[in-house]
Parts: C-alpha cells; sequence; structure tokens
C-alpha cells in the first residue's frame, strides 16, 4: 500500500503546481518588438499602386489586350480602365465626375479644349504637363473615312464624276427631298441616311463637322470665327445634318450598329479608318460589301495619353502611370496595334509588312489605303467651341 500512497500524494502536488501557475498574475512582459505579422503592410517598394485610365472606347480592344500583358510584367501597377467618349470625358474631368490618372482622348484637340476650360480657375494649375515624358503623346493614329455600303457608295461616286467621294455631292444627295434619285440611285432606297457621332460628346462627330466644313470653305487652312457666321455656309450644313437619323455617343458603338441593322439605318457614315478595319469582314455574311473612302482632306486622331497633374494624382500614382504609357508606347505593342485597325504612332514602327493579316495589304480591295489625302489644320479650341456652338443651336441633335 506504501507505493500507491506516494503516488496519489505525487499527483495531488503535481495538480497543485498547475493550479498555482494558472492562478499567478502574468509576468510583465519583455519590451521586444514582435516579428512583423502578415498582414502589415509591405514596404513602400513592394506596394501596388492603383491608378485610372480614362480613355475613348474605339480603342478598347487594343487596350485591354495590352493591360494583359502588362499586368504580368507589372505585378505592382494595377490599372482601372474606363472607356468614354472624349468629349463627355472632357466635361466629366472638369465638372470632377472623373478623376483619373491618365487620360487618353481621340485627339490631341480635346486635350487642348480641356486645358483652356481648366485654366479658367486660376485657383489649379496646369492640367498638363507641356514638355518631357509626362507631356502628352500620341498613341496610336487613325484617320476620319466614310464607310458605306457598296452600292450606295457607287452611286455617289458616280454622281461625283467617278473620283472619291466629297461632301458637295453627299450634302446634294442628303439635302433633297427627292432622297436617292437626286443622286441617281433607286427610289426604293428612300432618302439618303447619313451617319455620325454627337459632336458634343465624341470626337468624330466633331472631326465630321470639321471636314465637312473645311470642303464647304475650299481650302485646309485653319478655319475662322468668321466663316462659321456666315448664312450660306450655316444653311449647307443644316441641310446636311438633316441626313443623320440618330447621334450616338461613342464611335464604337455606332459601327457595330451600322454593321448590326445595315442599310436600314445607315448607307454611309464618318467613323475612325481603325473602325471600318475592324468590321469590313463582319458586314460580308450580313448586308454584303462595305466601301471605305477618304475625304478630300484627313482630320488625324492622334489618340495622346497625358498624365495628370490633379491634387488627385499622388506621385507613386504618377510614376506608375508613367510606366504604363511607356508599355503603351513600346514598339512591341505599337506593332500590335496593326492587328486593331491602327497605325503605329511610333514612326520606327513600320506599317507596310509581309504579314499576310496586314490590313493595309489585305483590305486594299475595299478601299484602305496606306496614302492618304494631305492633312488639314485643326483650329483652335474657340473655333471648336463656335462650331459646336452653332450645330446644338441647330437643334437637330435634338
Amino acid at each position: 500500500m506504501k507505493p500507491r500512497i506516494l503516488l496519489l500524494i505525487g499527483v495531488l502536488a503535481a495538480a497543485l503546481g498547475v493550479f498555482y501557475l494558472l492562478a499567478a498574475p502574468e509576468a510583465p512582459r519583455a519590451l521586444t518588438p514582435e516579428p512583423e505579422s502578415a498582414s502589415a503592410p509591405l514596404p513602400s517598394r513592394r506596394r501596388v499602386t492603383d491608378i485610372t485610365f480614362l480613355y475613348s472606347t474605339e480603342k478598347r480592344a487594343w487596350v485591354e489586350a495590352a493591360l494583359a500583358d502588362f499586368q504580368r510584367t507589372h505585378p505592382r501597377v494595377r490599372v482601372t480602365l474606363v472607356g468614354q467618349g472624349s468629349l463627355e470625358a472632357a466635361q466629366a474631368i472638369l465638372e470632377g465626375r472623373e478623376k483619373p490618372t491618365v487620360w487618353s482622348p481621340a485627339d490631341s484637340a480635346e486635350l487642348r479644349m480641356l486645358a483652356a476650360d481648366w485654366a479658367t480657375d486660376t485657383s489649379h494649375g496646369p492640367l498638363f504637363a507641356t514638355q518631357g515624358e509626362a507631356a502628352p503623346h500620341p498613341l496610336v493614329i487613325t484617320p476620319l473615312v466614310f464607310v458605306g455600303w457598296q452600292d450606295r457608295m457607287d452611286v455617289l461616286r458616280k454622281a461625283d464624276g467617278g473620283a472619291a467621294l466629297s461632301w458637295k455631292t453627299l450634302q446634294r444627295a442628303v439635302a433633297s427631298d427627292r432622297g436617292w434619285p437626286a443622286v441617281g440611285g433607286p427610289p426604293e432606297w428612300g432618302f439618303v441616311k447619313l451617319g455620325h457621332t454627337d459632336p458634343t460628346k465624341s470626337n468624330s462627330g466633331l472631326q465630321a463637322l470639321l471636314s465637312a466644313t473645311l470642303e464647304y470653305l475650299g481650302h485646309r487652312a485653319s478655319v475662322k470665327q468668321a466663316d462659321l457666321l456666315d448664312p450660306g455656309y450655316q444653311a449647307w450644313l443644316q441641310g446636311l445634318e438633316r441626313g443623320v437619323t440618330r447621334f450616338e455617343p461613342s464611335t464604337g458603338t455606332f459601327m457595330t450598329d451600322l454593321v448590326r441593322y445595315g442599310p436600314s439605318r445607315y448607307d454611309l457614315a464618318l467613323v475612325y479608318e481603325s473602325l471600318a478595319i475592324a468590321q469590313l469582314g463582319n458586314a460580308q455574311g450580313r448586308w454584303g460589301p462595305l466601301r471605305v473612302d477618304y475625304p478630300p482632306v484627313t482630320l488625324w486622331s492622334d489618340h495622346p495619353a497625358a498624365v495628370l497633374q490633379a491634387d488627385w494624382v499622388t506621385p507613386e500614382q504618377r510614376e506608375a502611370a508613367l510606366e504604363w504609357v511607356a508599355f503603351l508606347r513600346s514598339p512591341a505593342v505599337q506593332a500590335r496595334a496593326l492587328a486593331f485597325g491602327f497605325r503605329p504612332a511610333d514612326p520606327s514602327v513600320p506599317l507596310k509588312t509581309p504579314d499576310a493579316d496586314n490590313p493595309f495589304t489585305r483590305l486594299a480591295a475595299q478601299g484602305i489605303r496606306v496614302d492618304v489625302p494631305p492633312a488639314a489644320d485643326v483650329p483652335d479650341a474657340s473655333v471648336l467651341r463656335t462650331l459646336l456652338e452653332l450645330w446644338t443651336r441647330m437643334g437637330v441633335g435634338r
């Protein structure tokens, strides 16, 4: 029995010891730093930087393809894409509804107009840098073109003497109450249905007005305010705009609708060459062939990328934005723009290539050209605003 008693005493002693340890006050902890937890912030050099890229929607496919590659090689930068019509986006930035890190409208004209509006508030500094790597630089370029159904375009060219389509012949066809028979077309086509986007929201719509105006004036030089106040010109422009059945806010949406609904909605339209290239093949199995023609003077869209200097852009975001823009302007990404119908902005990237899929070779029979008519001078911001005001006063967009 004695060993059992000793064992029992040992067990009781151990239990009392555990009770004492649990009941004793906690000893002071040493003031040594604890190891960094997994949830603690990473050093700034490894932190992900979020930026917003506000861009014109017609380059959506190229931008999205480029971003997929960029995120794989630049995991430190997270880019949020926001697509919006150029003029609509400019107004949203001015009113504070959009606060992007980088803005890429379709054309530098929108940058100039927004910069002028931004400068009217003296509390603001310049919205964009004017020189150096942060200054706006073109990403891709594309001209404005006519695109229409082959049979309609043939009639209009014949009425023009067989030459390239002109605005004057188109205006005569659109403004006539006789419709297509006024230019030699069959009566079953009805009235001539012209298409372009809303010029108060989309750059291609504004370019369409400017292209028509330049041909009416008969020169490539900058339009003056006095030109727009001429009653003869205003009546001519209003007759032209009678044929526009609806005004979409986005050129990409508009071009898709042209192919989707065919000549029941649009006989021909003004779009970017890049969008025409993207959709020419889609029309074949629906309504027949589309044809591209180039206006007598060329208006380029240069798709500049501007890193904003607004107070909502941090230094880290600025550096991340410059990485993103540099990637878009790199030779490899510029060369890929050809597959999306754009002409590279980098002059070192060739437009003519031996690739059978190069659209500037593959679509030559449908009117796509490497060489284009001479470029027009783009007027200053005040003239463009007067042109938009004139269009609004006509009431054709309502």
